[in-house]
């Protein structure tokens, strides 16, 4: 079965002719970051030159040629998220913020042995009751411009503005409300080169990069990504296709593996 269309989508910059006016922009800024032409990425310029509304399968194509996820270019993209590039159980979401808050906590050799552990659950079926009847699976409304999409893009990683919240506190030096997150996706409040590459970092995409597609201008390049952070994003990505009974199998081993005190009322940023 299809997947609905997703409020927001359809916009009139990503309508007409072509990938749409955002869309094609964006790519455009990306390309060039990278130093190309679209010439020189033939599944680029099949992109910018079709209509994506008709051919949503060009972006499976250009995922890889770009080091993204296919689900992040469909949303970038303005359209419907594939059933197979969605998260496989929405109710795994109340555990994600738990696996990666432990997780990212975890010493280096701690951090690779959960996420081959994560890894190596077996593929489940999604549930009968798939994506669509749960909270995480209802698409908020209002969400709109960079700020929406880059929220988009964490809910195809199951984490809603609450998750999203906790998570970019102990994984970034970001320390804000949800309601906050809320509106940065709806566009009240500014989406800040700061959040740019903290929200980059989380979701596992080069920070220039995630600034090419947001079109959001950094006044100098950022530091790497922490290690904590590349690891988190990955583990992130990867719980994706977990069932509930997996996802909190996951979060009750990386709180087994993490030996230190927890403190509930202080952020406890990695190497801080």
């Amino acid at each position: 079965m299809a997947a609905p269309a997703e409020p927001g989508a359809g916009s009139p910059a990503e309508s007409g002719a072509g990938p749409g006016a955002e869309f094609g922009a964006a790519l455009t800024r990306l390309l060039a970051r990278r130093g190309l032409e679209a010439a020189e990425l033939p599944e680029a310029a099949e992109v910018l030159a079709s209509d994506l509304r008709r051919e949503p399968g060009l972006l499976r194509r250009l995922a890889p040629a770009l080091g993204l996820h296919a689900a992040d270019l469909f949303v970038l993209a303005g359209l419907p998220v594939p059933d197979d590039l969605a998260p496989l159980d929405a109710r795994a979401a109340q555990w994600a913020p738990h696996l990666v808050q432990d997780g990212v906590h975890l010493p280096a050799a701690e951090r690779g042995e959960l996420l081959r552990a994560v890894r190596s659950f077996p593929q489940q079926e999604r549930p009968a009751d798939d994506r669509r009847t749960t909270w995480i699976g209802v698409e908020p409304r209002g969400l709109r411009g960079p700020g929406g999409k880059v929220l988009r893009m964490f809910r195809r990683r199951n984490l809603d503005f609450s998750g999203l919240a906790h998570t970019m506190a102990v994984v970034t030096p970001s320390y804000l409300a949800a309601s906050t997150y809320q509106g940065i996706g709806t566009g009240r409040v500014e989406l800040t080169p700061r959040l740019v590459v903290d929200f980059a970092a989380l979701l596992g995409i080069d920070a220039l990069d995630l600034c090419a597609l947001t079109g959001v201008a950094l006044p100098q390049p950022p530091p790497p990504a922490a290690p904590e952070a590349v690891d988190a994003a990955a583990l992130l990505w990867e719980a994706r296709r977990l069932s509930v009974a997996q996802a909190r199998e996951a979060a009750e081993l990386a709180s087994a593996l993490r030996t230190e005190p927890r403190n509930h009322y202080l952020i406890n940023l990695p190497g801080s």
